[in-house]
């Protein structure tokens, strides 16, 4: 692994545990170099699920897009980090145990937008505007009134009728 304040390789493991519900180990290392202390976190590359894009091109699936996705979506609004990760994986799971090899690109962005509005309705719209190409102003209006009219679960709250 390479140090990220002084590019060295030699590093050492100072602590390894389970991180994300057993699904990936977290390390902490320490640079043999400059002593610098970093984390590191080693899953399971899962490269069999494709992407089926709007114009029919598949690519493989990148989870870091649905993370840079939530992440610049939640950017400076009181959600955590942990929450953010935690979304991106059981979107992930949902993807893996409800689709085969490919899946296409709405649905993955459908699954993420009912996550966001579940974290945060301001990080909700905010992905929205991107994700449908909102084009006017009118378009953030009629997505905060659809938002309005829909009733909120609260945190925790199971969802009956889905």
């Amino acid at each position: 692994m390479r140090c990220p304040k002084c590019s060295n390789t030699d590093d050492k493991v100072i602590d390894s545990r389970l991180a994300k519900e057993a699904t990936s180990i977290r390390r902490r290392r320490e640079c043999l170099d400059c002593g610098f202390r970093f984390t590191t976190y080693e899953e399971i590359e899962k490269t069999d699920l494709r992407v089926i894009k709007r114009d029919g091109r598949g690519e493989p699936f990148d989870r870091h897009k649905i993370s840079n996705g939530i992440m610049k979506a939640c950017e400076k609004r009181p959600i955590s980090l942990s929450a953010q990760e935690e979304a991106v994986e059981e979107i992930i799971q949902e993807l893996e145990a409800s689709y085969g090899r490919e899946v296409p690109s709405k649905i993955v962005g459908a699954l993420v937008m009912k996550k966001l509005r579940d974290l945060d309705e301001v990080a909700y719209v905010r992905y929205a505007s991107v994700y449908r190409h909102f084009t006017d102003v009118g378009e953030f209006i009629e997505e905060i009134q659809e938002l309005e009219r829909q009733p909120r679960i609260g945190a925790g709250q199971p969802d009956l009728f889905n």
